[in-house]
């Protein structure tokens, strides 16, 4: 009777194999959780927060503490100040304590009834504290030649406060006024739009430009390399630079543009290209093609280079157009490498802020979700309501990357 092997993949080896590969990923897993899951979890975790700028810090006692008095001599009167406040004005403190040492030389002559002193071991019972609360302890002190000599003070030796404060980013209190006030009136839909029009138009903008940079050096001609250098300037400039120059070149004041639309007299005043509506959303979204259509027309170059000649060599000869070599035998081959870049470019522009921050700062009808986030985080101080944005972004690329890649990936072949 014949041995029966077990299963392919379920063998001893099989298994150590697993084990090992498993062992080789923990650390790539483990880097990816951390650096990618736990601050998308923390996100989620704030969205439902009441929590604003200045909850960030949790509530805690502050302390300053000094010496005041005239003392130049021994047995001269001195005082020994401390000055405590909550430092929230929102959430209560229970339990405040306060310990410190007094300096050798000082001699305590009375105490407020909620301390007590052991040698120079001073304790002090405070109690709860309502928010915001403050609280000055003065304790006289007598000053021997001994603290004259040593040159000490009592902030040299810090005071140490406990207490104990619920914090809003670790508390059970949750909330759903953020998603509420973001989702609240026209003006949830009105940026969302805008966020649309700029992710659509500007990722297909960057990959017809492309496509058509791409088509303009597939062949080789003197000067080729020169050009594809020129064409890639837009991606690999900085930001700052190319939005700074875009910011002076359409200036309605001293704008180049501006300067020779008046001249040729297509307009008899100046164009505020960056501050009216719809002409700013229109100019952020050109500057989204021309900054990064040079991506596109690498990976489309690259594939249009792979392509086999002998097709375009068999059309020809049946006497195919080239506007028929393009539509029937190019586009065919790039639709795989289209569909992968529409898809990168979607994502990256949805989530895209520097450039509109740095063109137009979100006004002017340019108000995205992004500038949004930055805004209710920031700007009004409601880091809840900021993150919640992100959340509805994040759904929303969620969405669409799932509806591609069930839907339009299958059609392409991907």
């Amino acid at each position: 009777m014949a041995d029966i092997q077990p299963p392919i993949g379920t063998g001893p080896l099989a298994k150590r194999e697993a084990r090992l590969a498993w062992g080789l990923l923990f650390p790539t897993i483990t880097a990816v959780a951390l650096v990618v899951v736990l601050p998308l979890l923390a996100i989620f975790w704030i969205s439902v927060k009441p929590v604003e700028l200045a909850d960030l810090r949790a509530p805690e006692v502050v302390v300053r503490e000094d010496i005041r008095g005239d003392f130049d001599t021994a047995e001269d009167e001195a005082t020994i100040r401390y000055r405590l406040r909550n430092s929230s004005q929102d959430q209560p403190i229970a339990g405040v304590t306060l310990a410190d040492v007094v300096p050798e030389g000082l001699t305590v002559l009375s105490l407020d009834d909620r301390c007590a002193i052991e040698g120079r071991a001073l304790n002090c019972d405070f109690g709860d504290w309502e928010p915001g609360l403050r609280e000055t302890l003065t304790i006289p002190v007598l000053v021997e030649q001994a603290y004259l000599d040593n040159g000490l003070r009592p902030q040299d030796s810090p005071a140490i406060t406990t207490g104990t404060a619920s914090n809003i980013l670790t508390n059970s209190t949750f909330t759903l006024n953020n998603f509420a006030r973001i989702f609240n009136g026209d003006e949830f839909v009105e940026v969302l739009w805008v966020t649309l029009f700029y992710t659509v138009f500007g990722t297909i903008g960057a990959l017809l430009v492309g496509l058509f940079a791409a088509l303009l050096l597939n062949k080789s001609f003197k000067g080729q390399g020169v050009l594809r250098g020129l064409y890639l300037f837009p991606y690999v400039a900085p930001v700052i630079a190319v939005a700074f120059a875009w910011l002076i070149l359409f200036d309605p004041f001293s704008g180049s543009a501006n300067a020779l639309l008046l001249q040729m007299g297509v307009t008899s005043e100046a164009i505020n290209f960056f501050g009216e509506r719809p002409l700013a959303l229109i100019m952020v979204t050109a500057f989204e093609i021309w900054r990064y259509f040079p991506l596109s027309f690498l990976f489309i170059l690259a594939r249009m280079q792979s392509i086999d000649t002998d097709m375009y060599e068999a059309a020809d000869m049946d006497g195919a157009s080239p506007f028929q070599q393009f539509w029937y035998l190019s586009v065919p081959q790039l639709l795989g490498i289209l569909s992968v870049l529409f898809l990168l470019r979607f994502i990256w522009t949805f989530n895209k802020f520097d450039d509109i921050f740095l063109l137009t700062g979100g006004n002017a009808g340019t108000r995205t979700l992004t500038v949004n986030v930055y805004e209710q985080a920031f700007a009004i101080s409601n880091i809840g309501a900021g993150a919640a944005v992100a959340v509805v972004i994040f759904g929303c690329l969620l969405t669409f990357s799932i509806f591609f890649l069930k839907y339009i990936s299958q059609e392409e072949g991907l």
